[in-house]
């Protein structure tokens, strides 16, 4: 009897320990806005595409534009120990309901009774995005709210709150944890950096702030009246020729401006050419740069000078292009297209492994149902969206973003597969662009086999993403729709004579063409055997007759394809040749596209304007991601890197070192021809390397997988010394 009333008084002790746990993380979880899942992102993604202007004009996206829903209703459950005075703040008026009956008035705050209660707010906005932030001590708006945008909750005629069929939805918030942080006031931070230097210029001036930058011109001591112009220019070729430049601003000033103007207009430059009336008198220009904070987790160095350059110039790029959402060029078109931002999902992975970022990035290009063109009109850019948020599932191991949007993923697949023709093929449209590359003289009508291979690892995504949504007939059809098409896909494009995958069908006839992508994709999305893989790499990768590529866009996957099949030390020269080039041509930051035959001037054309190409464009930051999955060798095998594989390659270097960011940690990496050095944060992770003697390791079991092939299970925080012989 003893013995049972000492067991009861125990449970009795927990569960108050436990109630007041539950109670002390009630007060202390911070409050935070709360808006409908991705309304915030696609208002965010269309007030800032719009800013794009050419020489004073205005130049909106090419596609649809979606809008936040303007009515939505908030709802929560709460069981709270005492009486609680909750503040209330909101984008837009609010109809209130506390257990049912309303609250008439829009009132600043309301006190709720102890014990359980139902709460839901109805928020109207049409200018902005509907969202609250609610605090108390309690009752706090957080993401266990829901929310719905059916507005099928009303009070019927006993003043009781009713509702039907409602498809209640979690919350979507971000960081806006403040209530003066409303979502609509969101601006990236700015910091004053001053010009490199400053040179006269007939009646003007020429301000160099010393590398490509981006944000606010400043003027300091301005006084008069009268206009000044201002040409921007990412070379000194482009500020200087003021009739052709892309981007100008023209002020006027009436003498009552303040001494220290801040043009309200930001834009990417480093040079400024200012010219100004007789009337206008200033005594120096400055800038506020414009930037997203982002911390550098990821980081390379090695016993190559140049190569750490290219990671430096790399790094900078990708920052200036990862803003409200990863854009391709901060110059032009300062817009959110999907193939641009699915190489910055993954090179984010290894610099800043910034979630946000790409979660919003993603929500901006999808939009809302119906579907009715593809994402960014393209067909290929609708393929890589859901390639994205498989990668994105893998990297973070996160499931509510899947769980969350699966009904967007549906409703968009089911669009792709409408517009299969009767062979199962995607074609294109009316409407439809097929992009893959800029590439003179590439063939992109009838049916590609690129595309197919595209949609073949979309479907592999969708299966991933139905099992993580619980949709599990939905995972068997996207299962056998892959299954299918990557078998239809080798019947009609493999030619097994050459041993090579040709490129385009038109009308049931194979044309004799063969390009480097869907067999560059189909050696890392793992779909060819070794045998296939060496074919393609002799007769495709490297053979010079084969159209070749000049844009980093389409360089990134090639020289990774070359990377997963160990051709490390021939893409290390290919990387010193393409990026070291743009280097020895003066680059601060990575270009959209580099030739190197050609000289002076030219390189700065693009699409019949003198200064039309990009000289800070995102593609051009693949060194980060082929650096740190295929050198450092790290990569995530099972989601949020709860297992994950270090595979490290010199590629012809004396020595490297660096880290690879994972969710809540790093793996970080030392390795010369002699000794390898490992600590990791989280997870278990497989080192394998190849050694020409029998290695040491300082911790762990080293196991024989083959001849000269070994492995080391590398468990958290602890730190590993392998001695070895490279090969």
């Amino acid at each position: 009897m003893r013995n049972r009333f000492l067991n009861f008084k125990k449970l009795f002790v927990f569960a108050v320990l436990f109630s007041s746990a539950l109670v002390f993380a009630q007060e202390n979880k911070p409050a935070t806005w709360i808006w409908y899942p991705g309304d915030f992102e696609i208002w965010l993604s269309n007030k800032m595409q719009v800013r794009r202007t050419e020489r004073e004009a205005v130049f909106p996206p090419l596609w649809q534009y979606y809008s936040p829903y303007a009515l939505v209703t908030f709802q929560t459950e709460v069981d709270i120990p005492a009486p609680d005075e909750v503040k209330i703040y909101s984008e837009g008026s609010f109809q209130l309901l506390l257990d049912g009956v309303q609250i008439y008035g829009q009132p600043k705050s309301i006190k709720i009774p102890a014990g359980k209660h139902k709460i839901s707010f109805k928020v109207y906005n049409q200018e902005v995005l509907p969202a609250i932030y609610i605090s108390g001590q309690y009752v706090k708006s957080d993401a266990s709210w829901k929310v719905t945008n059916e507005d099928k909750l009303w009070i019927d005629e006993n003043g009781k709150a009713q509702q039907s069929g409602t498809p209640w939805v979690p919350v979507g918030s971000w960081n806006f944890n403040a209530p003066e942080n409303k979502p609509s006031g969101f601006k990236l931070t700015t910091k004053p950096l001053s010009a490199k230097k400053t040179e006269k210029i007939g009646s003007g001036q020429l301000v160099d702030f010393g590398r490509e930058t981006f944000g606010y011109i400043k003027i300091h001591g301005l006084k008069g009246k009268g206009k000044l112009a201002l040409y921007y220019g990412e070379s000194r070729e482009e500020a200087l020729d003021s009739a052709r430049c892309e981007t100008l601003d023209h002020l006027s000033f009436d003498g009552k401006q303040p001494e220290t103007y801040t043009h309200d207009g930001s834009k990417a430059f480093r040079y400024v050419q200012v010219q100004a009336d007789a009337g206008v008198k200033y005594d120096s220009i400055s800038m506020l740069y414009e930037y997203l904070p982002l911390d550098y987790r990821g980081a390379f160095k090695s016993s190559d000078q140049e190569l750490n350059k290219i990671w430096d110039v790399s790094a900078y790029t990708m920052h200036l292009t990862s803003r409200e959402f990863f854009i391709d060029g901060i110059k032009r078109d300062r817009w959110v297209w999907s193939g641009d931002a699915y190489q910055s999902y993954l090179m984010n992975y290894y610099l800043f492994f910034d979630s946000a970022s790409v979660e919003r990035t993603l929500l901006a290009l999808r939009g809302k149902d119906p579907v009715t063109a593809h994402v960014n009109i393209i067909m290929d850019y609708s393929l890589y969206w859901f390639v994205g948020v498989y990668d994105y599932y893998l990297h973070t191991g996160d499931t509510k973003f899947i769980k969350t949007f699966y009904p967007r993923m549906k409703s968009l697949m089911d669009f792709c597969l409408e517009r299969r023709n009767k062979n199962g093929f995607l074609e294109p449209l009316e409407g439809d662009w097929v992009f893959i590359d800029w590439a003179n003289g590439l063939p992109k009508t009838g049916e590609v086999s690129f595309e197919q291979m595209l949609l073949a690892r979309s479907l592999e995504a969708m299966a991933v993403s139905a099992e993580i949504a619980d949709k599990k007939d939905d995972q068997k059809q996207y299962q056998k729709l892959a299954s299918d098409l990557k078998t239809k896909l080798f019947d009609v494009f493999w030619d097994k004579k050459e041993n090579v995958m040709k490129h385009q069908r038109i009308d049931g006839k194979m044309q004799d063409i063969v390009t480097r992508y869907a067999n560059m994709f189909g050696i890392f999305f793992n779909y060819f055997d070794e045998e296939q893989k060496q074919s393609i790499k002799n007769k495709v990768l490297l053979n010079k007759d084969v159209l070749q590529i000049t844009t980093p866009y389409m360089r990134f996957y090639e020289l990774e394809a070359l990377c997963a099949i160990g051709e490390q030390d021939y893409v290390l020269k290919e990387m010193k040749d393409y990026w070291g080039g743009m280097l020895k041509e003066g680059a601060t930051s990575f270009w959209e596209e580099y030739n190197p035959n050609k000289k002076g001037k030219e390189h700065l054309e693009m699409y019949g304007r003198p200064y039309g190409k990009s000289l800070c464009h995102a593609w051009g930051s693949s060194p980060i991601y082929l650096l740190g999955k295929y050198y450092l060798g790290v990569k995530p095998t099972a989601p949020g890197y709860a297992e994950y594989e270090i595979k490290p390659n010199l590629g012809g270097q004396q020595w490297m070192e660096g880290k690879v960011p994972t969710p809540n940690g790093e793996v970080a990496l030392y390795v010369s021809k002699s000794e390898i050095k490992v600590k990791a944060s989280e997870g278990e992770g497989k080192l394998v390397f190849e050694s020409a003697g029998k290695p040491k390791a300082s911790s762990g079991t080293i196991t024989e997988l083959a001849k000269n092939k070994y492995q080391l299970i590398v468990k958290p925080n602890v730190e590993y010394k392998v001695s070895y012989k490279a090969l």
